[in-house]
């Protein structure tokens, strides 16, 4: 008995309607992608392992899915390490490749090795997939999309308005109201890590910190005293779990708190500007908000860092990003800096279906079905349908001489809206016979007609 298939968790097959949706967002992101001057590119599916490795901390790192080396990949393990079963160790000889964790990592490679074809700042945009070994649930997946922008070549803060403003002219051009723009600065945390006592362990306290909107105060503390941040620091991090007030009030609070810290001085007053720019430039679709608990738990991160959030559904993150002063730095160039952004495909997807956002035109099929009677009448449409094909109107023909009936049912589950029949008398008389396959009204109509009535 043949194996019944299936496919690997965290993973999907896509129907044609739910492509078509799929292919409606992106070309939206794609299309405001272009209109703000973001040029695309694309990069290898898998990366060397040294490529990805160590760039998205110890969490990141265990997400990666390694591929296996070709042809007899135990050949270079010696039998010491092959009995020790230290699986780290081991994953090194016997995997030299992986699937990409995200798109940004392999953009700085490309960056370095391309650097003398391209010119700064070097504005690029990227529509792919990404692989993740997450354990799967709503609105997470193994294999997902990424369609990300970013600048390298430019610390300028402009970049960063820009990137809050294109979320905001995407997200209105797909009806999403409402959205939440959460904006911080690595800088912030750094400074607030300092006053605290608690520079060295910037990342577990960024990490943890990361958390609060799954695990709450409670499991953040947790985590933070199991890292070993003393309760004396996380007594003085007390506030920032309370943090409310609009942005010029949050900011003046910080700038108090920070005080004596000259890093994250400087990212409150970067995080003033871009907040007071937005302020004088208004924004359509989203609001913008100062989060001083967000930290984003990738560790290039090194000033502005977003985290985008759609009201009225329960769904995680639906984009995000940030500036990194030197991920090619990584690669051996270095002082390059970039800022960028992600958009959450399927997460976005998944909000307009719950949401009922989606145009009912994305998923329209063809506008006519002509009927097959025969090779003269077939022949007779096909020279019809060419002709509506280049005045840009979907059409087809059922491709056997079948039964009418069946046919007919076949327009009709496809949801197609009108067939076309072609006889001897259509034929002799050089017309067509189009039937509304909701009313069930029929007519006889020319070339011309028919190209008009399908064109609406």
């Amino acid at each position: 008995m043949a194996q019944k298939p299936g496919i690997p968790k965290g993973t999907r097959d896509f129907s044609p309607a739910e492509v078509a949706k799929r292919n409606y967002i992106i070309s939206v992101i794609r299309k405001h992608f272009e209109l703000f001057g973001f040029q695309p590119i694309e990069t290898p599916s898998f990366e060397n392992s040294s490529t990805l490795m160590g760039k998205y901390g110890d969490e990141g790192d265990r997400l990666i899915f390694k591929i296996l080396n070709s042809g007899d990949f135990l050949r270079k393990v010696d039998d010491a390490l092959y009995t020790s079963k230290d699986s780290t160790r081991l994953t090194g000889k016997i995997s030299e490749k992986a699937l990409r964790y995200d798109l940004t990592v392999p953009f700085a490679r490309y960056v370095v090795q391309h650097q003398n074809e391209i010119d700064l700042p070097f504005k690029r945009y990227q529509i792919q997939p990404v692989w993740r070994a997450d354990r799967p649930q709503k609105g997470r997946f193994r294999e997902f999309y990424q369609c990300d922008a970013d600048v390298v070549g430019s610390q300028s803060l402009w970049q960063e308005v820009e990137f809050v403003q294109l979320y905001d002219t995407v997200f209105s051009a797909l009806g999403l109201k409402g959205v939440t723009i959460k904006i911080n600065n690595r800088k912030v945390l750094s400074g607030i890590a300092e006053v605290i006592g608690e520079k060295d362990k910037l990342i577990d306290f960024t990490v943890a910190l990361d958390k609060l909107d799954k695990i709450g105060e409670e499991g953040v503390k947790k985590e933070m005293l199991e890292k070993g941040i003393s309760e004396a620091a996380i007594e003085k991090v007390q506030p920032l779990f309370r943090f409310t007030g609009t942005a010029v009030e949050k900011l003046d609070r910080l700038s108090e708190l920070l005080g004596s810290s000259e890093e994250g001085t400087k990212g409150v007053e970067e995080l003033r500007f871009i907040c007071n720019t937005i302020e004088a430039t208004g924004l359509e679709a989203a609001t913008l908000d100062l989060d001083v608990t967000l930290a984003r738990g990738l560790n290039y991160y090194t000033g502005a860092i977003f985290e985008v959030a759609a009201s009225g559904v329960a769904m995680g993150s639906i984009g995000g990003g940030g500036r990194y002063d030197d991920l090619t730095g990584i690669f051996g160039l270095k002082g390059i800096s970039g800022v960028g952004i992600s958009f959450g495909l399927d997460r976005i997807y998944l909000v307009l279906e719950e949401l009922g956002l989606f145009p009912e035109t994305v998923t329209s099929s063809s506008r006519a079905l002509f009927i097959n009677f025969g090779e003269a009448e077939a022949l007779y449409s096909i020279k019809a349908i060419q002709s509506l094909r280049r005045s840009g109107i979907k059409v087809e023909l059922y491709p056997d001489n079948a039964k009418m009936k069946k046919q007919m049912q076949y327009a009709d589950k496809r949801s197609i809206p009108f067939t076309i029949l072609v006889g001897e008398d259509e034929m002799n008389k050089g017309h067509y016979t189009l039937k509304n396959m909701q009313t069930g009204e029929q007519k006889a109509v020319s070339l011309k007609e028919l190209t008009e009535v399908l064109a609406v």
